[in-house]
């Protein structure tokens, strides 16, 4: 159960795909005759290199060390990713992170681990951009802590802070701002951040799960609900649901407690799980 919704259905196995050559992106995430992962073409995401900004073709995006700031989205998803023991690796300035995807009962199974000099802080997020319906909702428990960002200010007027470079609400309505709706175009996009790590993506008869799985490391899950207002030209619709470690975009930015922090180890490692259900025949 998740917010107060029970969710039941019949399991639909997922296959995911990836793309080593062009950053270790996830291409596809389908099952039962539907793929998850919205994308679009752009030929600039060929002639990328590490350092420029990000070229958004959508699927699902390695984002790490950092989302927003420098590097753009981080410093992985510029780069190629190489084959490693039946998984895949990259090799990055300041560290080195391995993945390997597994099908586990019907699920997708990522398992990371960053390997860096200890007391390294950083930022992942799994960059999911979504193909969903304008009725699409996202799921997670009431009351959850939300920290919004200041593109909600245009929407919410003279109840933004003046100022702020972002304001807490609880979920699933932040600021009163309807953000649980992945809604329709609207010329809107807000960036948000829920302290929950387990949260779902109801799409009609169809339940995207992604659950994050990680040890002694501030998690959660970022929204970025674009719903025509981003990029300033030329925009489109683009929904974001995407498990992190840190509760932060920026790493600049980043409190101790809100990005993670590499032990004595040199190492940590975290998982993410995604399962899709189905109700109805």
């Amino acid at each position: 159960m998740v917010g107060n919704t029970p969710v039941t259905g019949r399991r639909v196995p997922l296959t995911a795909e990836v793309d080593l050559t062009l950053g270790g992106r996830w291409t596809s995430l389908s099952g039962g005759s539907r793929e998850w992962l919205w994308s679009r073409a752009d030929p600039a995401r060929r002639h990328v290199r590490p350092g420029t900004d990000f070229v958004d073709v959508g699927g699902l995006e390695e984002c790490i060390p950092t989302v927003r700031g420098r590097p753009d989205h981080g410093d992985a998803w510029s780069r190629p990713w190489r084959h490693d023991h039946g998984g895949a690796v990259v090799d990055c300035p300041d560290f080195v992170l391995r993945r390997r995807i597994e099908h586990v009962g019907g699920a997708v199974v990522a398992s990371y681990r960053l390997s860096a000099n200890p007391g390294y802080r950083f930022l992942w997020a799994g960059h999911a951009l979504l193909d969903v319906s304008d009725s699409a909702r996202l799921l997670a428990p009431r009351g959850t802590p939300t920290l919004v960002y200041p593109e909600a200010a245009a929407i919410l007027g003279d109840a933004w802070t003046a100022g702020a470079t972002t304001m807490t609400g609880a979920w699933p309505e932040p600021l009163g701002l309807p953000l649980s709706q992945l809604g329709p175009t609207d010329g809107s996009a807000v960036g948000a951040i829920l302290r929950c790590a387990d949260v779902r993506i109801i799409d009609g008869a169809d339940t995207l799960r992604m659950l994050l799985e990680v040890d002694n490391q501030p998690a959660g899950t970022a929204l970025w609900r674009n719903l025509g207002g981003f990029p300033p030209r030329e925009p489109y619709r683009s929904v974001g649901v995407e498990p992190m470690l840190g509760t932060v975009f920026d790493l600049a930015e980043a409190a101790p407690h809100e990005a993670a922090t590499v032990p004595a180890s040199g190492e940590v490692a975290w998982r993410l799980v995604v399962s899709a259900d189905r109700t109805g025949s």
